[in-house]
């Protein structure tokens, strides 16, 4: 194995990099420069310290099903303890053609596990010539997320939302995961995050299993506005500044995310009906 001081010093790439290897990108960098997997990192010994107070925290991700594809959106707050760190943070992310991954925990991990998770999946491609099942891609996630098992137990966890659309059904599918790498299939409708139990409540009254792309969009959007309302950590919409939730669909026409103009739209008609029922829209009782 050759470190990273071989860099340069031969005058091109290392020997590593040219020899035909494994689908794994994240493999191949655990035995070629681990420090650089977010999981490789350690704190100084004897460290012990909360993720929230150190670094930005991401919040609420909620994904729903509906006949032909899947929907992921997230609010826009990231959070340090008391203070708001950020207010337009993106949560939701293409993980490739046709799925779409969410984080919550430690902002600055989750999104260096997305965007190695985006080239685990571009280099299986290239190097198998096929893209990886949806079952696939889940389980890849979940390696990365275990791999990340140190950091979680010393405060800095990442807690991922994976949604897809599969090609062999033609329908979309939500996985969860926890901090130990844990993955669950979830069906339906789905949340992670501070907020989740607050959106994951109002989706429950919500949901119905005929929804077109736009009335997820709406659920979804309804969901994390009960969220905000009672978890201090998300962040609801900002008309004044024009901060939307990230809504990105899946179908098999592929990602889309939804932008500011559709969404302005949307949330604007859900805040109207919100002055005049503050709580939102009410299910039948029986």
């Amino acid at each position: 194995m050759e470190s990273n001081a071989d860099w340069g010093s031969r005058g091109g790439l290392p020997q590593a990099f040219l020899t035909p290897g494994i689908s794994s990108f994240s493999e191949f960098l655990k035995g070629f420069a681990p420090d650089y997997l977010p999981g490789g990192r350690v704190l100084p010994a004897g460290t012990s310290v909360s993720g929230n107070d150190i670094a930005p925290h991401g919040t609420t991700i909620v994904a729903i099903t509906f006949p032909g594809g899947v929907l992921l959106a997230g609010d826009r707050r990231a959070t340090m303890g008391n203070f708001i760190a950020q207010r337009d943070i993106q949560k939701v992310f293409p993980a490739d053609e046709f799925s779409a991954v969410g984080i919550a925990g430690s902002a600055g991990l989750a999104v260096e596990v997305v965007r190695l998770f985006q080239l685990e999946l571009e280099h299986y491609e290239k190097i198998e010539g096929v893209t990886l099942s949806t079952d696939g891609k889940a389980n890849r996630l979940a390696t990365m997320i275990r791999g990340n098992l140190a950091m979680a137990m010393q405060g800095l966890a990442v807690v991922p939302l994976f949604a897809g659309y599969d090609e062999e059904t033609g329908q979309g599918r939500i996985f969860s995961y926890d901090v130990t790498g844990g993955m669950y299939e979830e069906h339906d409708f789905y949340s992670v995050g501070s907020g989740s139990m607050f959106a994951r409540g109002a989706l429950k009254k919500l949901y119905r299993p005929d929804f077109t792309a736009e009335d997820a969009a709406v659920a979804a959007v309804q969901a994390l506005y009960d969220a905000a309302d009672d978890d201090s950590a998300t962040g609801g919409p900002d008309l004044f500044r024009k901060i939307f939730p990230v809504v990105a669909v899946v179908t098999d026409e592929g990602y889309r995310r939804l932008p500011d103009e559709e969404l302005s739209t949307l949330v604007e008609g859900i805040m109207d009906a919100r002055r005049v029922v503050p709580d939102g829209p009410r299910s039948p009782l029986r």
